[in-house]
């Protein structure tokens, strides 16, 4: 059984038991949290997709930690001008695990 759900702007393909990175949410962790926006759901045998939404269906996930991804380097660089601008960002995320999808 999978379910494709709709969080922080992207879309994810989850099955119970999946580990997955997503958008940064103010949970703490080891605390539990509740995906209504469930795009599709296929259990083997149907596949139902939502218009937009599957109704009633739910994705419970539980907060492993928060975090903050590896660091992406821009570097900003105007020819015949002597100017250099060097700048790091960290995205933060929320590692989560599907616990259960309900239909």
């Amino acid at each position: 059984m999978f379910a494709v759900i709709k969080t922080g702007g992207k879309q994810y393909k989850v099955q119970e038991g999946d580990i997955i990175f997503i958008e940064k949410l103010d949970v703490e962790a080891g605390s539990e949290v509740t995906f209504d926006e469930v795009l599709a759901l296929s259990d083997g045998d149907s596949f139902v997709a939502g218009t937009p939404n599957v109704a009633g269906c739910t994705v419970t996930a539980t907060v492993v930690k928060n975090g903050k991804g590896k660091k992406v380097q821009i570097l900003k660089y105007k020819a015949k001008k002597d100017s250099k601008k060097k700048i790091g960002h960290r995205q933060p995320y929320t590692k989560v695990q599907i616990q259960k999808i309900a239909k």
